[in-house]
């Protein structure tokens, strides 16, 4: 619903009023910082998204991951699953999702001194979630699949 605004007022006027709402306070989940999975996934590239080195980045991080992780550093996330990054080409639910974080206390003090910027997440982000038990599971037993792939070319046993 779009706002009234005297006749008076012109367009120029309304376009620099202020993006957020003036009762908007850094607790509102409207000023959260939004963190898609695409930030940090080494597969994509500068122009699709990714945000961090490809060296840093990871394969293929999911929202749910980028959630618990953030859960467990201690700060407040929002999940919302179906909402799709702008650049992503595919439309599938494994590259769904966006992750909102609130970086900063209704005083404008940080929740957390160690993540002053959204850059200070996606690095954390980055370093905490290839340590998950989920991806070092995964990791293993590619590991055991390709070290059977490699011995399973060898003839029959006389």
């Amino acid at each position: 619903m779009a706002a009234s605004y005297p006749s008076s007022v012109s367009q120029r006027e309304r376009n620099a009023q202020a993006f957020f709402p003036n009762s908007a306070t850094h607790a509102d989940q409207c000023r959260f910082v939004c963190i898609y999975p695409a930030y940090i996934n080494a597969k994509k590239t500068r122009a699709q998204g990714r945000r961090v080195g490809k060296s840093k980045a990871i394969d293929n991080p999911t929202a749910n991951e980028i959630r618990d992780i953030l859960e467990n550093a201690g700060l407040k996330v929002v999940l919302e699953p179906n909402r799709l990054y702008s650049r992503e080409e595919s439309r599938e639910p494994q590259q769904r999702g966006r992750v909102r974080v609130q970086l900063k206390n209704t005083d404008e003090s940080l929740v957390k001194e160690q993540f002053k910027t959204k850059d200070d997440l996606l690095f954390y982000l980055v370093e905490m979630i290839p340590k998950l038990k989920s991806r070092t599971g995964n990791q293993q037993q590619q590991q055991q699949q390709q070290q059977n792939q490699q011995g399973g070319g060898k003839g029959k046993k006389r």
